[in-house]
């Protein structure tokens, strides 16, 4: 049995159902793996699940493309590479409260935000607001991690970064309605959120135990979608207990079902959509050209 880490990106949510799945019911085992996963609440946010790969802490870690790029670029570079969508469509957004006056992102100017302080995050939201025609001067914070979300919700905060599918699911049970922009809709070709990276030259080293990893990782992933009420039972023994107070579950995994993909989508991920969203952060000077001759994923291990 080998053993192998994975850095999640946030406390066990309906994007980490697979992982949950594979684990629970041995995929990951039938494949002589001994998969532990890696919750940053453990250091209280401290490491990021990037810094964690680039450290040899675990063997992979959850986070968007943008993590990805960011290795790459550094002054000395991690040669990382993203192996697993999650998800094939971007079910995150910017929301505000519909009960304040941002009816468009263009309202956010002198507004305040609440940032995860992700790469890239802070510009994006600034041209999304120019893109709707506004100057992007947004009133940045960086509150603590875990309390982000509630700076929207007691007002502290205009607008914040969500998962639909998460956050979304919570605010609708709760009859708090939200205003969404979707970065798609204002000219932002967002890559794919979250995916699974790993080091380059372990994805060659250890390519058989690696691309085992996928298969059960792409199992537990369809496994979900014609067993919803396995999962959502999986997936509460995971979260939580504020997570599994405040959220419907089956909701939340209801929801997000469409969007993992099928038997030949599931996992995979396409070069037009890579080579948009790094072509987006090179013409907007957020990155070098040399990033557009770099290879920041892969397929092979499907």
């Amino acid at each position: 049995m080998f053993k192998l880490r994975l850095a999640i990106d946030w406390t066990p949510n309906v994007n980490h159902i697979g992982f949950l799945i594979g684990k629970e019911l041995g995929f990951y085992e039938k494949q002589g793996i001994d998969l532990e996963i890696v919750n940053p609440q453990d250091d209280n946010y401290e490491m990021t699940p990037g810094k964690k790969l680039e450290l040899d802490l675990v063997d992979f870690a959850i986070a968007p493309f943008e993590t990805v790029v960011s290795l790459n670029t550094k002054a000395n570079p991690v040669r990382a590479v993203a192996i697993y969508a999650i998800l094939q469509n971007d079910l995150s957004c910017i929301a505000a409260l519909k009960s304040s006056d941002i009816t468009s992102p263009a309202r956010l100017d002198t507004k305040i935000y609440a940032s995860y302080k992700a790469r890239y995050e802070d510009a994006i939201a600034q041209e999304m607001i120019k893109n709707d025609g506004g100057q992007g001067n947004l009133k940045i914070i960086y509150p603590e991690k875990l309390g982000i979300w509630n700076t929207l919700l007691s007002g502290k905060a205009d607008a914040t970064w969500i998962f639909d599918n998460w956050e979304g699911v919570e605010a609708e049970g709760k009859n708090i309605e939200l205003t969404k922009f979707k970065l798609s809709d204002f000219g932002i070709p967002y890559g794919y959120s979250p995916i699974v990276l790993a080091k380059k030259e372990n994805v060659t080293a250890k390519k058989v135990l690696y691309s085992g990893f996928i298969k059960a990782t792409q199992k537990g992933y369809l496994y979900a979608i014609d067993h919803l009420s396995e999962a959502t039972a999986i997936l509460s023994r995971y979260v939580t207990d504020y997570d599994r107070s405040n959220i419907d579950l089956q909701k939340t995994i209801s929801f997000t079902l469409p969007h993992f993909g099928d038997e030949t989508t599931c996992g995979i991920m396409k070069q037009e959509r890579v080579s948009g969203f790094i072509k987006w952060l090179v013409d907007k000077s957020m990155e070098d050209h040399s990033i557009l001759h770099q290879d920041l994923f892969t397929n092979e291990l499907f």
